[in-house]
């Protein structure tokens, strides 16, 4: 009898803490494909956006018309910082489903810069607007037209950070932010998982917080509420604080 109370008193334990981790957003072993899906869309949008980062002085150069600065450029570039994070590019390490989905990315990235190159190659025009911000979100609209039925992706922020409505939080990500990444226990960097509904469909969903670097502050840092070059007021930020989201969602 004692054994079998013992067992009964495991079992009850065991259910207990899976019903805690699934209320808590907690995936299992089978959910890391997704996370791993998740990490990799992530790490590349991260890496086109940075070297559109480092050519702003290229692009907003009114002296200079034809800069080079082509779809398949920025992809190849994007691809070697990629690489340079860890990840691999290599048709081995994806399933199908992933392939397809990282190949859609590399198009929206590369269709997004061949159509902005007349306004990148305009003489005696200096800041051109395109801007990191400008071409993440850019991206990701042309990856949903693409592959909207199985995923998504957007760069959101806290309510009081957004500057495009089209990158307001919904209401499941301004929680995830309130609740969790703004939180004084969250560890800074750590993702957010949870297996929710979205418009009725299964879906696995990610948050990615993201952090102000010491270049986003020539935008978004001191003094607060001076007008910076896009025509926005600045933050106020400093270097380390929040400053959004990547939001991914893969449709099951």
């Amino acid at each position: 009898m004692g054994t079998i109370m013992h067992r009964g008193l495991r079992c009850g334990v065991f259910l207990a803490a899976l019903a805690y981790c699934l209320l808590a957003g907690i995936v299992a072993a089978d959910d890391n494909e997704d996370i791993a899906t998740g990490e990799r869309l992530a790490a590349f949008l991260r890496a086109g956006r940075s070297v559109i980062s480092s050519h702003q002085n290229l692009i907003n150069d009114p002296a200079i018309g034809n800069k080079n600065l082509t779809g398949q450029r920025v992809v190849a570039e994007a691809l070697e910082t990629f690489g340079r994070q860890g990840k691999s590019a290599a048709a081995g390490n994806f399933t199908e489903a992933d392939k397809q989905l990282f190949d859609a990315q590399i198009e929206a990235l590369r269709e997004v810069v061949d159509e902005h190159q007349k306004m990148i190659d305009t003489k005696g025009v200096g800041f051109k607007g395109f801007i990191p911000a400008t071409f993440a979100r850019l991206v990701n609209e042309r990856f949903e037209e693409k592959v909207g039925d199985r995923a998504k992706m957007k760069v959101t922020a806290p309510v009081d950070l957004v500057r495009n409505r089209k990158a307001s939080p919904d209401n499941w990500e301004q929680s995830v932010i309130e609740q969790k990444f703004l939180s004084a226990g969250w560890p800074k960097g750590q993702s957010f998982v949870e297996a929710v509904e979205v418009n009725g469909h299964p879906s696995f969903r990610m948050l990615i917080p993201e952090y102000y670097s010491a270049s986003c502050l020539t935008c978004h840092g001191m003094p607060k509420g001076e007008v910076d070059v896009t025509g926005y007021p600045k933050e106020g930020a400093a270097e380390g604080d929040l400053a959004g989201a990547i939001s991914i969602t893969l449709f099951k």
